[in-house]
């Protein structure tokens, strides 16, 4: 009567668990699931977990004392069903995902299968003892310790590799999963399990479980990373795979070996597994690093690959050399014949110095057309001897797609000194002396410390450009152009001026190298537009209206910033956009033929004219005059200057002149010195001319009273006449 008395009493406490409390849970994780958007699948497998697990409780508690379900019983497959949604929930619901996910898994799945084996020799034998239970009764019995122990070691195994940060949540799942095994194990141990006789103890150690698990799952997500995951360490996947063999050759009874063998075979193949990916993964390392240190092109040593070398004989106080080469022309060879050719040309040339080269010697590339060569000597007449030796070489006529190219370059050389600080130190020094090589045209030259001043000089040049930039010194100055037909000013070109606060006006000559190599010429670009589209905002203010061209780089008039300021710069000053000319080279359609059509098909939208500079100089094809939208050509100076008097010149230009009028083009002749040549164009049809005969360029001041005077003057010719 007792013993009805208490089972009553924990029908009480199970049916208001059931219809109760776990509506709550259900509640606060259907809140979370609307909550946290980016973790709805796994809390909604949690959701469904504890829905089936509450189901499963009211299907084999749904009869009194005297009608109790016999175990196992149908509501069984609710049970089963939750801890699968239990552990969909932990696989997914992870505050760090990892950046290898099959080889996550593969950890956990290592951590749990081998923890697995030894609970199932620790825990089957016992249980099975204490209980009395064969059979589907002992397996169904045991699954369920057993799985909430597998859990629990799951979040441990996701702690160790680090895709749990949140320590508090780890721990609840932890705890939450040992008080469900708790439970579950009271109720395998019991006597009477062969029914649903469930204690106070287990219900409350099975309601304070899923009250754990479920505040686990709806803490805040942490969006901060504090650690990256990581993989399981070899001792992890050898103890585990160890283990898992000593349960298969302990041999259990046939009755042990239906909880043992499974999670021991289980095991030893995801070890398996893991230690193949591990294989694989050591040897992509292997040939990674190799790659890492090896050129693709040329397949030669690498930039890493030298500074390697270099760091480790200067360690080893070993006596070296460093030479480093830069071809002559491999711009205008890539702008020219194209990338395809111009890689041709960087493998043969590797070939050459290869050959140039004694064996012990090592050849690298370090990126472009930039080669270094490493000698393990420090005797500067050999190391003159070895770099002329390779330039000999070099110059050597070869042969790529039917064009005879003959490469030629300019070495630099330094010796490593006793006292050598680092590599970077060995390439700067190499460096200063190729450029100095290359500016005297001596073909190779020895590091001097006095040429130290050279390129300290390049460098302080560079940043007190980019001061300069920022700080305003960048000027505008205007040449004009001349329309031959009424002798009118139609025109004109924008040209770029740096006063300097100690030097004076600087010429682009002295500058502009200094600002490719340093990176700066889309700022100066920018700066010059702008200049250029507000000075001629305030010449239409003032009732002057000419075209004003400004000169493109193909790197700025393909890149993705000039053009959209260009246009930002028009649109804020609301000027015509046909009232500037774009001028760009040759160069810009031969770099990438297709980006430059679209580039220039927008221009044309935009109403920007555009202008081909230079024309004549460089390799002209009449495709792209056919093909794109071109209003302007403007023929070179060195074809311009003795027009009048070099019959050459004077067909090149004529026709040149002709072909573009039949395009319906302008044609502009640039570098107009001397009277002779002006009228000697003048007869051939030029439209526009400019040069110093005309005017030199001036600053935006005396532009404007330069332009006055001329169209005063031009007044007065025409009441004359």
């Amino acid at each position: 009567m007792a013993a009805s008395a208490t089972h009553q009493r924990s029908q009480t406490i199970l049916l208001a668990t059931l219809t109760v409390f776990f509506p709550m849970l259900v509640l606060r994780l259907a809140l979370a699931v609307r909550l946290y958007s980016g973790r709805r699948t796994g809390l909604l497998l949690l959701l469904a977990a504890v829905t089936a697990w509450a189901i499963g409780s009211m299907s084999v508690n749904s009869g009194g004392v005297a009608t109790q379900h016999q175990f196992p019983a149908t509501g069984e497959w609710f049970f089963l069903l939750s801890y699968l949604g239990m552990a969909g929930y932990l696989m997914l619901d992870v505050d760090r995902r990892q950046m290898q996910p099959t080889r996550g898994w593969l950890d956990i799945a290592v951590i749990c299968g081998g923890t697995s084996c030894v609970a199932s020799l620790l825990l089957v034998t016992p249980i099975r003892l204490a209980s009395g239970q064969e059979g589907v009764p002992l397996l169904l019995a045991m699954i369920y310790p057993l799985a909430d122990l597998v859990l629990a070691l799951a979040v441990l195994g996701q702690s160790l590799l680090l895709a749990r940060t949140d320590l508090v949540k780890s721990v609840m799942l932890g705890v939450a999963f040992t008080l469900l095994a708790a439970a579950d194990s009271a109720f395998a141990l019991q006597a009477s399990a062969r029914t649903y006789d469930f204690g106070n103890i287990s219900i409350a150690l099975w309601g304070g479980a899923f009250a754990l698990l479920v505040t686990a799952a709806c803490r805040p997500p942490t969006p901060l990373i504090r650690t990256v995951p990581k993989a399981a360490g070899t001792a992890v996947l050898v103890a585990a795979g160890a283990v898992a063999m000593a349960v298969l050759m302990i041999r259990p009874e046939e009755e042990l070996a239906y909880y043992t063998v499974p999670p021991a075979v289980f095991t030893m193949v995801t070890v398996a597994w893991r230690m193949g990916l591990a294989l694989r993964d050591a040897n992509r390392a292997t040939e990674a690093f190799a790659l890492s240190r090896t050129d693709d092109l040329t397949k030669l040593p690498n930039r890493r690959a030298v500074r390697v070398r270099l760091e480790d004989s200067i360690a080893a106080r070993e006596p070296l050399a460093l030479m480093l080469l830069d071809l002559d022309g491999f711009k205008e060879i890539n702008d020219a014949l194209g990338h395809q050719v111009g890689d041709t040309v960087l493998r043969l040339v590797a070939l050459r110095m290869r050959e140039a080269v004694g064996p012990r010697d090592v050849v690298a590339r370090l990126g472009g057309d930039e080669f270094a060569i490493i000698v393990p000597g420090c005797d500067e007449i050999e190391l003159m001897e070895t770099a002329h030796e390779v330039l000999r070489e070099l110059g050597k006529p070869i042969s790529v797609d039917g064009i005879e190219i003959c490469p030629s370059g300019s070495i630099g050389i330094t010796v490593a000194g006793p006292d050598e600080p680092g590599s970077g130190e060995m390439l700067r020094r190499a460096d200063v002396a190729m450029y100095q090589a290359k500016a005297t045209s001596m073909g190779a030259a020895l590091y001097d410390v006095e040429l130290e001043d050279f390129s300290r000089g390049r460098l302080q040049l560079a940043e007190e450009l980019r001061k300069g930039i920022a700080d305003g010194q960048i000027e505008v100055w205007y040449q004009p152009q001349l329309d031959v037909a009424s002798m009118r000013i139609s025109g004109l070109e924008a040209l770029v001026r740096w006063r300097h606060p100690v030097q004076g006006v600087i010429s682009p000559v002295s500058f502009l190298p200094a600002a490719r190599r340093a990176g700066l010429m889309a700022a100066l670009s920018e700066t010059i537009a702008r200049q250029a589209v507000r000075d001629h905002r305030r010449r239409l203010d003032a009732g002057v209206d000419l075209r004003v061209a400004v000169n493109c780089a193909p790197t700025e008039l393909l890149g993705q910033a000039f053009l959209p300021q260009l246009y930002a710069a028009i649109d804020e000053h609301q000027i015509p956009a046909e009232g500037l000319v774009l001028e760009i080279t040759e160069d810009s359609f031969l770099a990438d033929p297709h980006h430059t059509r679209e580039v220039l098909m927008g221009l044309r939208e935009h109403g920007v004219q555009v202008s081909i500079d230079d024309y004549g100089t460089g390799f002209s094809s009449l495709t792209y005059l056919r093909n794109l939208p071109v209003q302007e050509l403007k023929i070179d100076r060195s074809l311009v200057r003795n027009v009048a008097v070099d019959d050459r010149s004077r067909e090149i230009v004529a026709s040149t002149i002709q072909l573009a009028h039949a395009l319906d083009m302008r044609i502009v002749a640039e570098g107009v010195e001397n009277a002779a040549d002006l009228a000697a164009l003048a007869e051939m049809g030029i439209d526009t001319v400019q040069g110093y005969h005309i005017a030199r360029p001036m600053p935006p001041t005396e532009i404007d009273e330069w332009v006055r005077h001329w169209r005063a003057d031009a007044a007065a010719v025409m009441m004359l006449g």
